[in-house]
């Protein structure tokens, strides 16, 4: 019977053997759930090639090799290199690369991946501390069809929350903008080693179709994040303070029939989008 590198006991083999320890600078926690694991690879649409961001010793890359054609996985941490080149040696469908994914050329490696197999996803399990700015590098590129994540739970909350929800946020607007965002399942912290204080959860940004260039999204990201820049300000308030112009504010939520008492954290993203049209005219 096959010992999943994700398995307790595996992992724990592998750890001593390398004399490997969690590295906190780098937010390492090995998944060792093997259920959970290959749920997360089965789940991410990851048939053809399928980037992961931080493989670790290789749990979640061993489950997406089993399932894709072409896995690349971007690791930081050079002393996992030789541990990787042993614990997935048996599969010839794995592309590991030394670098910080932040700075990567994603674009071409994009073009290389889809030329080679077509559609290109993305499974990671992100460190809390690299989660928002990976995610955003991920955004820039609608070629993505679908991004699925292990984050903190919290973090996850505020990607999926709705409107009034006490988690919604600048974060939510500019996620389920671009995407459909679906919590998938909770991950508890007794299934990692070592085991955080808080659970985790899996979730997935399914790409809407959009026709708005980068700048355009970039910009209304902007917007939005001056709108929730002060939580207890109302919309109004905000959005004039973005604007340096009070009439203009006014006459833009009053265009959009929006009542200037409305707090950011009561707007749907459809609203907030129509407000930025409004001052762009």
């Amino acid at each position: 019977m096959t010992r999943y590198i994700s398995t307790p006991s595996r992992t724990k083999e592998i750890l001593e053997t390398y004399g490997l320890r969690a590295r906190k600078g780098y937010g390492q926690n090995f998944l060792v759930d093997p259920v959970i694991v290959e749920k997360c690879a089965l789940a991410s649409h990851c048939q053809d090639a399928v980037i992961e961001i931080g493989p670790g010793i290789g749990g979640l890359t061993e489950q997406l090799a089993r399932h894709s054609r072409h896995v690349t996985a971007y690791e930081v941490d050079e002393d996992l290199i030789p541990v990787l080149a042993d614990t997935l040696k048996d599969y010839d469908n794995v592309e590991i690369i030394l670098q910080d994914f932040l700075e990567s050329d994603l674009e071409g490696k994009l073009a290389e991946l889809e030329k080679a197999y077509g559609t290109v996803t993305v499974c990671a399990n992100l460190p809390y501390y690299i989660t928002t700015p990976v995610l955003f590098k991920l955004f820039e590129y609608p070629e993505i069809p679908y991004i699925t994540v292990m984050v903190q739970k919290e973090v996850g909350d505020r990607f999926a929350a709705k409107p009034k929800d006490s988690a919604y946020s600048a974060l939510s607007v500019e996620a389920q903008f671009l995407y459909d965002v679906k919590k998938l399942f909770t991950v508890p912290g007794r299934s990692f080693n070592p085991s955080p204080n808080v659970d985790s959860v899996i979730v997935q940004f399914a790409r809407k179709e959009t026709d708005l260039r980068k700048e355009e999204i970039r910009a209304f990201y902007e917007m939005v994040r001056a709108c929730f820049k002060q939580r207890r300000k109302t919309l109004y308030n905000n959005l004039k303070e973005y604007l340096q112009d009070k009439e203009k504010a006014e006459e833009a939520l009053n265009a959009c029939g929006i009542p200037l008492s409305l707090r950011a954290q009561e707007a749907d993203t459809g609203m907030l989008y129509r407000v930025f049209e409004e001052i762009r005219k």
